[in-house]
């Protein structure tokens, strides 16, 4: 320790300051405390000292096969709690306003001092069947901290490998109100693989707060929506929601105005047939809205699909003080046909009005399954997953997409699989579904042309199982497709013996060979070669 300050010593306050704030601040705690006063004088500072992250967490593309950005946490290692909590906690325990915690670690913690100024705190990694009884642990959450605390961050997890009910996490839900009672912002299920959805299908939810400002939650369906927008949070302000499916169970109070709300975000991955009315109601009562953001695949019962005239018409309209407005919606319609399905042109049209926002829109129409598609985005939007993309995928760059789905009734060509590559530089699972042989693979042989080769550097995961032979050589083939190391790949057997010459066909061996994992579907037994 001595030794590592001789060259600190020499540099002014400010610029161990300027150094300091670039790095994290439990190791600069964890080596620099103690070491003289001038050095914690300066690492003992609020900027270092208001928030302590005492919990390490690591990205699941590091651990697991997904596609979602989801981390694990994991506590601190023995040598770094060993100091922390003895020697650090207790010099700084006045300035700390904000603890993040794992559970295995959270009694060490925070038992080793009191916190007079704790107003928030993330507990990760916390046993469902525990939970109840440890806000009850006076102990760990005195009466003081259940007053003071204002934040709460709570990622539970259940006992063994299945998923917390729903019933036990209503309970927990209610007890957390009954607990700190001057709570202003929960967020129930950050970091969870599997989102701790909220359901009140067995009894309407008892809990009724004044002070609750900000809410993000998880929720079954569009019920459990309207429980928490019933008035029982007369102050909230903040309400983000994930939402399993969108289907109301019992009739609840849809009209009742939400003055209070200024951001209200909501996606949900499955279709729903209700938006106009279930969703367009409630967006309605949201009239001081400020900031929305909305992620829907919607089955329209109108004839046409959602644009910006019917954006303007039933959302913008309704909210006046609405200063930002990001969507990412799907409609489905099958009153269009081939001939009358409005230009992608046209539906950029609608849009004139957002000069300062840039929409991106594509529409497409498909036979065999007889409706039509319209897929409208506000850009930059924070997209993870992007699903049926068609050959008129209008083209630019989504950094934050992780998995996409290819589908069409008209085939790929090798050029729509390169703009795909440069589209998704971070792509990690794709999925593709296309049952029509391709135009140009025969074009090419008669011209003898050659392909530049595509590249997926961070696919993880691709699924040809539902695509037609010819896209078995599209990604076999390493004079088409450079697959990554250690990829999953799903396929249909006979199609990928075929393409490859019963698996001895030299230019596929390179990306096979890069395979770490192979699921045949409809096949269970192979010859031993």
């Amino acid at each position: 320790m001595e030794n590592s300050s001789v060259q600190l010593r020499d540099l002014p306050d400010e610029i161990l300051m300027m150094i300091f704030k670039n790095l994290h601040n439990i190791t600069l705690l964890y080596s620099l405390s103690g070491v003289n006063i001038r050095l914690n004088k300066i690492v003992h500072e609020p900027i270092f000292a208001n928030r302590l992250t005492l919990v390490k967490f690591v990205s699941d593309r590091l651990i697991s096969r997904r596609y979602s950005p989801v981390s694990f946490a994991y506590p601190l290692s023995d040598l770094l709690l060993d100091r922390i909590c003895p020697h650090v906690l207790p010099q700084i325990h006045e300035k700390v306003k904000w603890l993040d915690i794992e559970s295995s670690s959270m009694e060490r913690i925070l038992l080793s001092t009191n916190y007079p100024n704790l107003v928030g705190i993330a507990l990760y990694n916390i046993p469902l069947e525990n939970a109840v009884h440890l806000f009850s642990d006076d102990r760990l959450f005195t009466s003081a901290y259940k007053k003071q605390i204002s934040s709460l961050i709570l990622d539970v997890k259940a006992s063994g490998e299945g998923n917390p009910t729903r019933d036990e996490n209503i309970v927990l839900f209610t007890h957390i109100f009954n607990t700190f009672t001057n709570l202003q912002v929960l967020n129930v299920g950050p970091l969870s693989i599997w989102d701790q959805y909220l359901s009140f299908r067995i009894s309407p939810p008892t809990v009724i707060s004044s002070t609750l400002l900000e809410l993000y939650v998880g929720l079954v369906d569009f019920s459990d929506c309207l429980y928490l927008l019933d008035g029982r949070f007369s102050q909230l302000h903040t309400f983000h929601v994930n939402m399993e499916h969108t289907t109301l169970r019992s009739i609840i109070n849809n009209r009742e105005k939400l003055p209070n709300l200024k951001s209200f975000k909501l996606h949900c991955d499955l279709d729903t047939d209700f938006y106009d009315e279930l969703f367009l109601p409630l967006l309605h009562r949201m009239s001081n809205l400020e900031k929305l953001d909305l992620a829907l695949i919607v089955s329209t019962k109108k004839t046409l699909h959602i644009d910006g005239n019917d954006l303007k018409l039933n959302i913008i309209n309704y909210m006046p003080l609405l200063n930002k407005f990001t969507f990412n919606i799907h409609s489905r319609s099958r009153f269009y046909t081939k001939l009358n399905l409005p230009s992608n042109e046209y539906i950029q049209e609608t849009f004139k009005d957002c000069k300062n926002e840039k929409i991106i829109s594509s529409i497409d129409y498909f036979k065999e399954k007889e409706y039509s598609q319209c897929h409208i985005y506000s850009y930059p939007y924070q997209l993870i997953y992007y699903d049926d993309i068609t050959n008129n995928f209008p083209g630019g760059i989504f950094e934050c997409v992780r998995k996409i789905s290819l589908f069409d009734e008209r085939p790929f060509e090798h050029d729509f699989f390169f703009q795909i590559s440069q589209s998704f530089p971070f792509l990690e699972k794709l999925v593709l579904i296309n049952q029509k042989p391709q135009n140009n693979k025969q074009l090419r042989k008669l011209k003898n042309q050659n392909l530049s080769i595509i590249q997926y550097p961070y696919l993880l995961e691709l699924d040809i199982s539902r695509a037609y032979k010819d896209y078995y050589e599209q990604f076999l083939f390493d004079n088409k497709t450079c697959l990554p190391e250690n990829i999953f790949v799903k396929m249909n057997y006979q199609p990928a013996k075929k393409a490859t010459r019963n698996f001895r066909r030299i230019s596929s061996r390179s990306n096979c060979a890069k395979m770490n994992f192979v699921l045949f579907c409809s096949k269970s037994n192979f010859p031993d070669h």
